[in-house]
């Protein structure tokens, strides 16, 4: 099941949990609380399985009128390569689509380049570094 979140509830603290597990600790990085603090107006959608333990995570942050950022992408280990993010994604186009925004667009660590050009985003520009490791900005029109 995928579904929106509410910030500053239970289930946002499980997310900044399994997003520190993902995306931070391998890197030896943390959350500040000033960051955490600036997504209390963005949108969080988290995936859960069957049992309702979340076990995936993403957050849409508005950029302009047009666009809307996603970021902070993070699936359970256990449960990476199930579908489990395809359908986060596909969840956030469908609302990005509802919102009238006309493009997503993301900062796509190296390793998850081949998982969004399977989902149909474009690279954008050239490689570059975010939180210690190379990304490549990646974008896609809602209406695709």
């Amino acid at each position: 099941m995928v579904c929106q979140i509410t910030f500053s509830s239970p289930e946002y603290d499980e997310a900044v949990a399994l997003r520190y597990e993902v995306l931070r600790k391998p890197l030896g990085l943390e959350y500040t609380t000033e960051q955490l603090a600036a997504e209390w107006n963005q949108i969080h959608i988290a995936a859960f399985d069957a049992s309702g333990k979340m076990v995936g995570y993403l957050n849409l942050t508005p950029v302009s009128d047009t666009e809307i950022k996603m970021r902070q992408v993070a699936v359970a280990p256990e449960m990476q390569g199930k579908g489990v993010g395809a359908a986060m994604v596909a969840y956030s186009e469908k609302l990005a689509r509802e919102l009238n925004y006309k493009e997503i667009t993301l900062h796509a660590r190296i390793n998850a380049v081949p998982f969004y050009l399977k989902l149909q985003y474009d690279i954008v520009g050239d490689e570059f570094e975010e939180v210690t490791i190379p990304h490549f900005k990646m974008r896609k029109a809602t209406n695709s």
